[in-house]
């Protein structure tokens, strides 16, 4: 979401589109037959600069954001994206956390001063503004490092420059003809290379470079040809530029087309010598007319964009009235509330998306649409601290029920413990929610408590003999001590089943109890270092072994025929594969689909396999 400074969108450029429309046509208006005097105009706030594709993070309303959520935010802008992008979303989120954390600020003293305290004693520490502090402070160290690289940066390439140009001087004194056209190749070649220097710099170093380039050009007349060589190799290039910046004419993009044409003027002259002089008035002019076409386009698009600021402003007035007239006096529920945010929301988004204006004009709009989504949000609070304060009721009144529950689960007094189970169940699902981060545990009691009461009442009416009770109350207590005991290796697990084995055979009406031990069992293979076939065959075993030992035949046998079913049905899907396979016996064997169903085959080829191993496993099995 935007903060209350919306702009023009710009280019991803070094200069605005407003500055390099200036830029460009002061150096239209400035061109001479020298390339130099012409150029200067125009690349002169070009130096120092870094151009950068870091995007910034997506703009945030943090107005509708906690003390917490603030941190939150800033913890993401600061680890999450450049140090270079994120200052409007940092100041953004101060200015909300000054504001919020004042106003809790003022009501802390207020409560400490109608408690009776003096106002010099007032003293208030939150974890919260620590954070924040020692975030900004982490923010700050890191801004400050990023510009001193870069200032470093530019810095060591002024270093550079300056060394270049004392070669280049080297170079013409010592005016070496065998040697120095190739040498001073690779000087323009190293200066070109060399990235920006400090603004302050720039011009000077250039033209001090450029003035030795002209003596050596001088110099150079001695040897015509390659002067000329290289007059033609330029004008060559220059050319080329031109025939870009023509192009970009008739660009749609006209921020794109600013920022390529940027690109052209400092390639024309960082990277492109001098032409002869009889040339350089004519290719400078075309270059310059181009350029004008470009920056009149660019003009243009910025003055209709400017005839639809009142369009825009109409539109978020719109939307403004509708949030203000938005009605929630018939929320009642969490329910209503939700669909009421979705509600707002959309409007919000249609808020922002109805364009972009400048500072100047979009304060006022900006602070009627604040109000506007304070008052909804002022509503929206009202109703969960409400809502807040009934689920703490609600609390206590499950705590209330899960008490009894505890203190009926041994009873044996049937039929009342009975009644009164049946009771406070029912009561139970009549209370309403409770703060979430209680939820899970007080459920987690009460069930487990009327569960112990229920599976006594069930152990009762079954008549189930006293051993069996024994083994029952065992193995119970033998899955609680299963988180603490070691399960990490193949071996511990196998002990782990052979202990629960020797305990005894469970009643079939402990059935619940015994898949609760298997399921507890697959989870320990699950997390042991084992092929996926080692731990489908352990599971699998382990539930036969289980059958076998409760001597129950009905099972072994319906394993016995599942197993041999899955097989017949794994052969048949690998046959009809191989009869596919014999269709494409012509095609490429890189061919996608050949690929396709041969890997299928050996899928099912291993699935068979593990089925044979379970066969073999039952087969020997006496039942």
């Amino acid at each position: 979401m935007l903060d209350n400074q919306e702009e023009i969108p710009q280019s991803e450029g070094v200069n605005s589109g407003e500055d390099l429309a200036k830029e460009v046509e002061s150096t239209v208006s400035k061109a001479t037959d020298s390339d130099t005097k012409a150029l200067d105009a125009t690349l002169n706030d070009i130096a120092g600069k870094k151009t950068t594709d870091d995007k910034a993070p997506e703009e945030v309303d943090y107005s509708t954001k906690n003390l917490e959520e603030l941190i939150d935010s800033l913890k993401e802008l600061l680890f999450q994206h450049p140090i270079q992008t994120i200052k409007s979303g940092v100041d953004a989120i101060k200015s909300e956390f000054n504001k919020k954390f004042g106003a809790l600020l003022a009501e802390k003293k207020a409560e400490f001063l109608e408690a009776g305290g003096n106002s010099i004693d007032f003293n208030f520490s939150s974890p919260f503004k620590t954070t924040y502090t020692t975030l900004l402070s982490e923010y700050k160290k890191k801004r400050d490092a990023y510009y001193q690289e870069i200032d470093a940066n530019l810095n060591k390439n002024l270093d550079k420059r300056n060394e270049i140009i004392n070669r280049l001087k080297v170079l013409i004194e010592e005016a070496d003809a065998k040697t120095m056209y190739n040498d001073f190749k690779e000087i323009q070649e190293e200066w070109r290379a060399i990235g920006p220097v400090p603004k302050s710099y720039y011009n000077d170093t250039w033209k001090i470079y450029h003035h030795h380039v002209e003596r050596f050009y001088d110099l150079l007349n001695l040897s015509n040809d390659l002067r000329d060589l290289d007059f033609k190799y330029n004008l060559e290039e220059k050319l080329k530029i031109i025939q870009k910046a023509e192009a970009l004419i008739h660009e749609p993009d006209v921020n794109y087309a600013a920022k390529e044409l940027q690109e052209l003027h400092k390639s024309w002259k960082e990277d492109i010598g001098p032409v002869s002089k009889e040339m350089r008035e004519e290719v400078w002019q075309k270059f310059s007319d181009a350029t004008k076409k470009i920056h009149d386009k660019r003009h243009e698009y910025f003055k209709e964009i400017r005839s639809k600021f009142q369009e825009i402003i109409d539109k978020k007035l719109e939307i403004i009235a509708q949030l203000e007239a938005y009605d929630t006096s018939g929320n009642t529920t969490h329910k209503d509330w939700q669909k009421s945010i979705k509600e707002v929301e959309k409007l919000r988004q249609a808020y922002f998306n109805a364009g972009k204006l400048p500072h100047n004009k979009s304060e006022e709009v900006w602070q009627k649409f604040k109000k506007a989504t304070k008052k909804f949000n002022a509503s929206k609070n009202t109703f969960y601290k409400k809502e807040k304060n009934e689920q703490q009721e609600n609390l206590q009144k499950k705590l209330a029920l899960i008490e009894i529950a505890e203190s009926l689960k041994e009873s044996t007094d049937w039929k009342s413990a009975t009644n009164t189970y049946k009771k406070i169940q029912a009561d139970w699902k009549n209370i309403g929610h409770v703060p979430r981060k209680f939820s899970d545990d007080i459920w987690k009691k009460f069930k487990s408590a009327c569960n112990h009461y229920f599976d006594r009442l069930t152990l009762e009416k079954q008549s189930i003999s006293k051993e069996q009770q024994k083994i029952i109350i065992a193995k119970k207590e033998y899955l609680e001590t299963l988180k603490s005991l070691k399960k990490d290796s193949k071996e511990a697990v196998l002990e782990i089943i052979d202990t629960w084995r020797s305990l005894g055979g469970l009643p079939k009406s402990a059935k619940a109890l015994k898949s609760q031990f298997n399921k507890e069992v697959d989870k320990m293979l699950e997390n042991l270092s084992l092929e996926k076939t080692a731990i489908q065959m352990l599971k699998f075993t382990n539930v036969i072994d289980s059958y076998k030992a409760d001597n129950d035949t009905d099972k072994l046998f319906g394993e016995q025929q599942f197993v041999r079913k899955k097989m017949d049905e794994i052969s048949k899907e690998i046959q009809q594969l191989e009869n596919n396979l014999g269709f494409f016996s012509n095609a490429k064997k890189d061919n996608p689909l050949v690929k396709n169903v041969r890997n299928q085959v050996e899928q099912y080829k291993n699935e068979l396999l593990l089925w044979k191993l379970k066969n073999e496993y039952i087969k020997k099995l006496e039942f």
